[in-house]
């Protein structure tokens, strides 16, 4: 749960690491920019921030924010409605990312794993983007990412986003943000 007050300094942190990266948004996206805190109240340990310049039932193209150590935990994009899961492209533009999916464990991990959510990381094989480099994760495939110790821009390029639908291993996990006024 986030207050009203931190939902606007975690969106301004956001917007001034996409400005310092040369992306620039629009007002309208800047108010419509979501953070994800996933419901554990850890946002600088678990979370990111997402601005969706478009998702229909086609295709999807949106920009993660990461702050610096800042995970996106553990999940997947089941099938949903006959049709299977999202399919996503994540091209990093600034800082590094370690993305982990389905595969041999690798020799060396680079993240560090939320304390206390140690049960919750299954999947190891780790894939390290840096700036210019991409990697695409097929549909009902688990996978987690970290940015590096100066956080991270992603740009994800997807099929239809359905992120409501999405499965976390933690099942403390909430999706979908709840935000209180303070």
């Amino acid at each position: 749960m986030l207050t009203r007050s931190q939902l606007v300094e975690a969106q301004e942190r956001a917007a001034g690491m996409l400005d310092a990266a040369g992306i620039r948004l629009t007002d309208e996206e800047r108010a419509r920019m979501e953070i994800a805190e996933f419901g554990l109240g850890e946002l600088e340990r678990t979370g990111l921030a997402l601005v969706v310049y478009v998702n229909t039932d086609r295709y999807c193209a949106k920009e993660l924010v990461l702050l610096p150590r800042q995970t996106c935990p553990e999940h997947l994009h089941p099938p949903v409605a006959g049709e299977s899961g999202k399919m996503e492209t994540f091209r990093c533009r600034r800082g590094t990312v370690w993305l982990y999916v389905e595969g041999e464990r690798s020799a060396e991990i680079h993240a560090h794993i939320p304390p206390g959510s140690e049960a919750y990381y299954t999947v190891f094989h780790e894939i390290t983007l840096t700036p210019g480099q991409q990697a695409t994760i097929p549909p009902n495939t688990l996978h987690w990412f970290q940015a590096g110790d100066d956080g991270a821009i992603v740009s994800e390029f997807s099929s239809t986003s359905r992120d409501e639908f999405d499965i976390f291993t933690d099942p403390r996990i909430q999706r979908m943000p709840e935000i209180v006024e303070d």
